[in-house]
């Protein structure tokens, strides 16, 4: 992103994420992303889009994740007829996907398919995520948590981005966040020491079933073999990438 003129790193998310909805507003970045503070959000986008188009930087990533990968994964594993398998069966299931009220889904889901097997696994990666995160959005909504809250109660499950990361990357301040863990402790969701209260731990439990209720097309149309097959392609891909340091040390977890 830096070789296109966006040089910094919280600009270079919003543009990549974003330059399928092609040059929106803030408004609509805050909107579809959630949990970052719209302040944040204002401070870099529309403004990216005059030093690079959202055409520019969906080039631009589209590199980027040719290159990782192959850092990642070598090009010998990409080369495989493991990588081709599991971009087909990832592909196959967002047939099943809807647009309908997955905005984030529906602008990736205009976007070609990559001829390159590991390219198209990962752009068939990306429209999986994506719809189950706009759904994931209506749920959380739905459970009453605002941006900051959800950060905090997921974050104190321990499987989420570490608090540290959150506030890094989010826009959020300290004060922000320690008044978020006080409405949630005023809802009986956490307790005294910020751990999830069995209340706090069965909403988190019914927030991801909702999610995975409403996300289950793509997986129904690939069927459960389809599904066990790609989990197994997968899961040894991601076991390869983490290996090789594709996520900096104490992103995850509750420190």
């Amino acid at each position: 992103m830096a070789a296109v003129g966006v040089g910094d790193v919280q600009a270079a998310y919003f543009a990549a994420r974003a330059a399928a909805m092609g040059p929106v507003g803030a408004g609509v970045v805050t909107a579809t992303f959630h949990n970052f503070r719209h302040e944040l959000v204002a401070a870099h986008v529309p403004g990216v889009w005059g030093t690079a188009s959202p055409e520019v930087v969906l080039a631009a990533r589209a590199r980027a994740v040719d290159a990782t990968l192959r850092r990642l994964l070598g090009a010998e594993l990409l080369a495989a007829e493991e990588v081709a398998e599991a971009a087909e069966l990832a592909l196959r299931a967002t047939e099943a996907c809807s647009r309908n009220a997955r905005p984030l889904y529906a602008a990736h889901a205009d976007l070609p398919v990559p001829d390159a097997p590991h390219l198209a696994l990962w752009h068939a990666a990306t429209l999986l995520r994506e719809h189950r995160g706009d759904g994931h959005l209506t749920v959380l909504l739905g459970a009453e948590l605002d941006p900051v809250e959800a950060l905090v109660s997921h974050t104190a499950t321990g499987k989420g981005m570490a608090p540290k990361w959150a506030l890094a990357t989010r826009g959020w301040s300290q004060e922000h966040w320690e008044a978020a863990v006080l409405r949630l402790r005023e809802r009986g969701l956490l307790d005294a020491e910020g751990e999830l209260t069995e209340a706090g731990t069965a909403l988190r439990k019914e927030i991801e079933a909702q999610t995975d209720r409403i996300d289950r097309a793509p997986y129904e149309h690939l069927g459960a073999a389809g599904v066990a097959r790609l989990t197994e392609l997968a899961a040894g891909l991601l076991s390869r990438a983490m290996a090789a340091g594709a996520f900096p040390t104490g992103m995850i977890g509750k420190s």
